[in-house]
């Protein structure tokens, strides 16, 4: 690298005393950035928290040493990444002849038979004599201009491979923004420890930029966190947008020189910069899973781990510590109690079919758009409205199929409630929410409500449009009783239990009469136990009417209208609420 780019990536004491990589270095060489991982056998762990998010590798092999064993498990774990370009460098091809050169080239050409390498450039170098490296350099500047970038326009993810502290500036990160951007200014979230912070400063191969752009090796100067708090293998992305797991079903490929996977069997599992100990659970056979074959396996992670859709992973034994698979990440959080089976077919779908179709319809009430995001990864722009999908206040995606069942449902639950309580003009809004729609957005009843037209909505309470009130003829006439004890009592009115037991009904029916009667405004409630006629109250705002502007006292109020302190003060108390009078000290002024 030193020889190729002018940048020594050895940073560590013990690197330059041992002569080899131990841990990740950087460089660049015009607009194409480094990242110098590992080679030794010891050190593949590092090698996999820097491969991450590459775009090409440049597959480095010493012409005297030829194909090693670490040599094919980083091939495999190229391959496994999804990386699709590369280029092959024979180093020190000083130390070899021509004989010896040409029979490595051999050898490498058939180990990269099939594969994503097969014709890609082999090119002998000596950093000692510089031989090949203008034609390295040629052939870099040939395969980056082949590569399409990275999205900037996603969301950004930056996964951490170092963190340190600047004197002046505090805590610094870097990475390879593997999606998005990234600004001064900005605010951001680790995850999966949820710190917030604000980026202060932002650099692209050691130069102060405003702006970071998805493929670029990235350092993030962050206020608000001590460098303590940031470590390799947490990501930085936008804060609440994502949500770590320790749940993930992936589709796992076992490679052909592993031993049989077992169900349950630990395993170490590498994503972006992260390592972290897992399970991993079959899911279509509890048999053993064969080598060189490929199935859904659902790791258990013992740290929460933030993940989308797409994502690769490496998995390798957890003793002895070697590759033994890898894949892509199909899902994050299955519905619970799934059968193992289910679980298999589940993911076979969403490899195949609409993901936000199915993810919104095995969701029990519908999904929000921000939730949609979290799971997927994709802009909320791109959600749209799916087929057989509506939206619903907004950002609240749901299925046609479960409107139409759930307001079915409800219709239902309004003619049995219309049949048992006819006296009522409609079932409370919060009786039916806890009946069909118990734990869901409180927003939810009401969209619902406003898309079938067959179904009234009038305040607190919900009916069939079709329902009226008819009253029996005996509850005819305990409602005129009612009235007419209410209107007879004027400003002084009786106990509302008196009434009731005098109106020729049992108690059930004569409070859903009395509730008629309040609804239509014949009567007007006061206070909790205080219920006067209409023609009371309205006689009582028209004798007030003459003195507007006078102030009063409780005695004057009392005077005015004949009646005791009990029925006095709450109805000064009601006559304050609409408006008719207002507290002054200890009088009231009429309005």
């Amino acid at each position: 690298m030193r020889a190729l780019t002018g940048i020594d990536t050895d940073r560590l004491e013990e690197e330059k005393r041992r002569g080899i990589s131990i841990d990740l270095g950087f460089a660049h060489l015009g607009s194409i950035g480094f990242v110098d991982v590992p080679g030794h056998e010891r050190f593949v762990k590092n090698m996999l928290a820097g491969a991450s998010g590459i775009d090409a590798v440049l597959f480095v092999i010493a012409a005297d040493e030829s194909i090693k064993p670490q040599t094919r498990e980083h091939f495999e774990i190229c391959r496994l990444l999804g990386i699709r370009r590369g280029i092959i460098a024979l180093t020190k091809c000083d130390l070899v002849d021509q004989d010896i050169l040409d029979l490595v080239r051999l050898e490498v050409e058939e180990f990269v038979a099939g594969s994503f390498l097969e014709s890609a450039p082999v090119i002998p170098v000596s950093a000692t004599t510089m031989q090949g490296l203008d034609q390295l350099r040629a052939a870099l500047d040939r395969t980056a201009g082949e590569i399409a970038g990275k999205d900037a326009s996603r969301h950004p993810r930056l996964p951490i491979d170092r963190s340190f502290s600047m004197r002046g500036h505090g805590a610094v990160v870097t990475g390879t923004l593997v999606s998005g951007s990234l600004a001064v200014e900005d605010e951001v979230e680790l995850y999966p420890a949820g710190i917030r912070a604000r980026i202060r400063g932002v650099q692209v191969h050691g130069s102060p930029v405003e702006r970071a752009r998805a493929g670029e090796r990235t350092a993030v100067n962050l206020a608000g966190i001590d460098a303590s708090e940031a470590r390799r293998g947490m990501t930085i992305a936008p804060p609440g947008l994502f949500h770590a797991t320790r749940m993930v079903d992936c589709a796992f490929e076992l490679l052909a020189g592993a031993h049989p996977l077992k169900h349950r069997a630990p395993v170490h599992f590498h994503t972006g910069t992260a390592e972290v100990e897992a399970q991993a659970r079959l899911l279509s056979s509890l048999e053993p899973m064969r080598p060189d074959t490929r199935a859904h396996v659902r790791f258990i992670l013992r740290e929460p781990l933030l993940l989308l859709p797409g994502d690769r992973f490496i998995v390798r034994m957890f003793s002895p510590v070697v590759t033994i698979g890898g894949g892509v990440v199909v899902d994050m959080a299955a519905p619970a109690r799934m059968r193992r089976a289910q679980i298999d077919q589940r993911l076979g779908r969403l490899e195949n079919g609409d993901r936000v179709s199915i993810l919104v319809n095995e969701s029990k009430f519908g999904m929000s758009a921000a939730e949609i995001v979290a799971r997927t990864g994709i802009l909320a722009v791109e959600i749209g409205e799916p087929e057989g999908l509506v939206r619903l206040a907004g950002d609240w995606l749901v299925s046609r199929a479960w409107i139409d069942g759930t307001v079915a449902k409800i219709r239902e639950i309004l003619k049995d409630f219309h049949r048992s309580h006819p006296l009522q003009p409609g079932m409370a809004k919060e009786e039916l929410r806890s009946r069909e729609l118990s734990g869901a957005p409180g927003f939810l009843l009401d969209a619902l409500l406003a898309r079938a037209k067959d179904i009234a909505a009038e305040g607190e309470n919900v009916r069939l449009a079709s329902h009226r009130v008819t009253l029996k003829e005996d509850e005819e006439s305990a409602a005129e009783k009612i009235e007419a004890q209410f209107r007879e009592g004027g400003l002084a009115v009786p106990s509302t239990t008196e009434v009731l037991a005098k109106c020729g009904v049992e108690a059930a029916r004569a409070r859903s009469l009395l509730q008629i009667l309040l609804k239509n405004r014949k009567l007007i409630r006061v206070g909790d136990d205080l219920i006067y006629h209409v023609s009371a109250v309205e006689g009582l705002r028209k004798s007030l009417q003459g003195r507007k502007g006078e102030r009063f006292s409780v005695a004057d109020f009392k005077d005015w209208t004949g009646v005791s302190r009990k029925y006095a003060i709450p109805l000064l108390e009601f006559l304050d609420r609409e408006r008719v009078t207002r507290r002054d000290g200890d009088g009231r002024v009429v309005l």
